[in-house]
């Protein structure tokens, strides 16, 4: 297990297999995947296993988890990826169990992996999109350093279009 960046409160690193279920069940609450994609079990499943398999391929990119630095508990995932097949420009994504909203927690991280994208020389922007009701994942986009630009149509939904690129 690698950690992919620390902070004071937590820790991001990718997953173990037997952390599988933690994941799952993290996508059963309804306020959670309020904003997400529409997935369904099996496809979570799928997102999980292939992201497990890629991590023996890079750390710039993939799906982890946050835990808590205190007690090591499950918070939520988070991950980037190539934003529309581009390699040089990485999307921020996450999702965060209702219990730890509204603590800062996704500044936090949001703000670390941001600076983790950018220790790889091939990242020259990192975007975020939101529903453009989730006004708090836009909070903490625009702390982390990503700027709101024009909103976007992205799979039949006009979202929340947001960009940092390489100071």
């Amino acid at each position: 297990m690698n950690i992919i960046v620390q902070t004071p409160r937590i820790t991001v690193r990718e997953f173990n297999a037997e952390e599988e279920n933690i994941y799952l069940n993290h996508f059963t609450n309804e306020e959670v995947i309020l904003h997400l994609p529409k997935r369904s079990r099996e496809e979570r499943i799928n997102i999980f296993r292939t992201a497990l398999a890629n991590y023996a391929f890079t750390q710039q990119t993939g799906i982890w988890g946050m835990f808590d630095n205190t007690n090591g508990n499950f918070i939520g995932s988070c991950l980037l990826r190539p934003f529309e097949g581009s390699d040089r420009i990485l999307e921020l994504g996450y999702s965060m169990d209702k219990s730890h909203w509204g603590k800062g927690i996704a500044t936090e991280m949001a703000i670390a992996v941001v600076n983790h994208a950018f220790t790889y020389e091939t990242t020259d922007q990192i975007v975020g999109v939101t529903t453009l009701e989730n006004t708090a994942s836009q909070n903490v986009l625009q702390k982390a350093g990503l700027i709101r630009q024009d909103d976007v149509d992205k799979g039949n939904e006009v979202v929340a279009f947001f960009r940092k690129e390489r100071a």
